[in-house]
């Protein structure tokens, strides 16, 4: 399927700021750019870079006093991976690709140590692979509320944890912080997401099962398979759309994501899918 993403940025800059943003889709894997387009306005000169680890994409500004706004639209195609789940399994930690390893320990938002011994509780004893991740979100959906204005950049999965309360990053972390506590080795992915209401910025997880990682959304508000990779990493420090350093005042974000050729009735799909490289 091919999508039509993009988001509207603004803000004004209150004294000299410098602004690192992370919302151009990445490339490479089973996702094709094919149209992209980034207007600064007023033009300032930016400097980009793409993380050789993650993929990445990174746009650094510095902006002076006065209002900047950053537009940014492309046209991707995504060809997922999609599995039959009750075939995909966990790889034990001795048999992992060194380059998961990052993925498998505690991280900022994600104190895996702090929730092991729950984690082993409710998860140990169901069938290792793609269907215990999957109980893993059935439990955060049922057992978390989403709630809007519940969480802040300061939370961590145990804030969650012991609040019951989130939005999708919340849920996101909480998910990635269980399967690490059970040796799953999973990662924070910011998206552009198909049949997100309302349209934002969405987060959710991959875990690594098998022979690729495999995408998780314990809020199920959006398609799998609809799914735009923007960023991915250990939490949200490392796929933050916007990281300001300075004085600015933030306005109304305007993000959406559509298929080209309609919107899409058809029923969600229950098989695994994946979109990253591996």
């Amino acid at each position: 399927m091919k999508f039509n993403v993009g988001c509207e940025i603004g803000y004004e800059v209150n004294d000299a700021a410098t602004l690192i943003f992370n919302i151009e889709a990445m490339r490479g894997g089973r996702q094709s750019i094919l149209h992209e387009t980034l207007t600064i306005t007023p033009q300032y000169e930016a400097d980009e870079n793409t993380a050789a680890d993650t993929g990445n994409r990174y746009l650094r500004l510095t902006a002076p006093q006065g209002p900047v706004q950053l537009r940014y639209e492309a046209v991707v195609e995504l060809d997922p991976v999609h599995r039959q789940p009750d075939f995909i399994g966990e790889v034990p930690v001795a048999k992992l690709p060194l380059d998961t390893m990052a993925y498998i320990n505690p991280s900022r938002y994600c104190p895996s140590d702090q929730l092991a011994r729950f984690a082993g509780r409710q998860f140990g004893n169901i069938q290792p692979g793609f269907q215990r991740v999957t109980e893993i979100c059935n439990w955060i959906n049922s057992e978390v509320d989403y709630m809007f204005g519940s969480s802040d950049t300061s939370t961590t999965a145990a804030d969650t944890f012991s609040t019951r309360a989130g939005v999708c990053r919340d849920f996101a972390h909480l998910g990635i912080t269980f399967c690490r506590a059970l040796g799953i080795p999973a990662r924070f992915v910011s998206c552009y997401a198909w049949q997100l209401q309302p349209q934002d910025f969405h987060a959710v997880f991959e875990a690594y099962l098998g022979d690729r990682w495999y995408l998780f959304d314990a809020t199920r508000m959006a398609a799998l398979d609809g799914m735009v990779r923007i960023g991915c990493g250990r939490d949200a420090a490392d796929t933050a759309f916007a990281t300001i350093y300075g004085n600015v005042n933030s306005m109304p974000i305007r993000v959406w994501s559509e298929a080209i050729d309609g919107d899409k009735t058809e029923e969600w799909t229950t098989d695994a899918v994946s979109v990253a490289r591996v």
